[in-house]
C-alpha cells in the first residue's frame, strides 16, 4: 500500500485466496478494501471475484497485481497511460520490454518457460509480444463485459485465466499493448512462489493450444 500512487488508484482491493496468515487484517490495517474466498479457489477464481468487483461498483479501468511483492505499484501509472492517453483496451506489463527489469532468484525452469511461452501466444495469435505470463496488467473494465469472453469456465479457476484473456482480447481485435515493468524475485528462503513448476506450468501451457487450436471458447 506504501508504494501505491493513490493519486491515480482510486481503490485497492485484496482478494484473500484461503491465505493461513494475517494477509487479510494487514491489508485492512493498511487501507485495502478485502474480500475473503474462505478456502484456496485459486488464482483464476480470485482474480475473476475482484474483476465482479469492478464491474458490481462501476470502476472504469481495473489494475491486477501479485500480492506476493515481485510487482511495483509504483509502476501502475505505465499501464493507466497507455488506456487514457491512448484509446488502449488492455495493457500488459512486460519484463523483457526496454526499460523493464527482472532480477532475483528467479528459477531456472522459469527463465527459459517466461521465454518460450509468449513465442507460441505469438504464434497462435498472429501477433508478436514479448510477455504473456506476467499478471501484472490492466484493462477497461468493459471488455469484460463482452460475451465472448467467458471468463466463468471452471477449468479457469487457476493459472490458465490469464493467458485465456491475453489470447482473446489478441484474438478478437482489442486494442492491446506492452509497457515495461518489473519482476523481481525475492530471495528463495523467503518462499518466492506457490508455483508448481510441473502442474502449475502445465496450467498456463495448455490455454495456448485449447484456444490456440479452438479446442475451447
Amino acid at each position: 500500500m506504501a508504494r501505491t500512487p493513490r493519486e491515480v488508484v482510486d481503490r485497492v482491493l485484496v482478494v484473500d485466496d484461503g491465505s493461513t496468515d494475517d494477509t487479510v487484517a494487514r491489508a485492512a490495517q493498511a487501507g485495502a478494501d478485502t474480500l475473503s474466498l474462505g478456502a484456496v479457489l485459486g488464482v483464476g477464481h480470485a482474480i475473476r471475484r475482484g474483476f465482479q468487483v469492478a464491474l458490481d461498483d462501476g470502476f472504469d479501468i481495473v489494475v491486477v497485481i501479485a500480492g506476493n511483492n515481485k510487482d511495483n505499484p509504483a509502476e501502475i501509472p505505465r499501464l493507466l497511460d497507455p488506456i487514457c492517453d491512448q484509446g488502449m483496451d488492455f495493457v500488459m506489463g512486460s519484463r523483457f520490454l526496454t526499460g523493464g527489469a527482472y532480477g532475483g532468484d528467479m528459477p531456472l525452469y522459469r527463465k527459459i518457460a517466461t521465454r518460450l511461452h509468449p513465442l507460441l501466444v505469438s504464434l497462435f495469435c498472429g501477433r508478436r509480444i514479448t510477455e504473456s505470463t506476467n499478471g501484472f496488467r490492466a484493462m477497461r473494465v468493459d471488455l469484460l463485459r463482452d460475451p465472448r469472453l467467458r471468463l466463468d469456465q471452471p477449468w479457469l479457476d487457476h493459472y490458465e485465466l490469464e493467458v485465456y484473456l491475453l489470447m482473446k482480447l489478441l484474438r478478437m481485435g482489442y486494442r492491446t499493448t506492452e509497457v515495461p515493468v518489473s519482476k523481481i524475485y525475492p530471495a528463495r528462503a523467503l518462499g518466492n512462489t506457490k508455483m508448481r513448476p510441473g502442474i502449475d506450468w502445465w496450467r498456463m501451457l495448455r490455454p495456448v493450444f485449447l484456444i490456440g487450436l479452438h479446442l475451447r471458447q
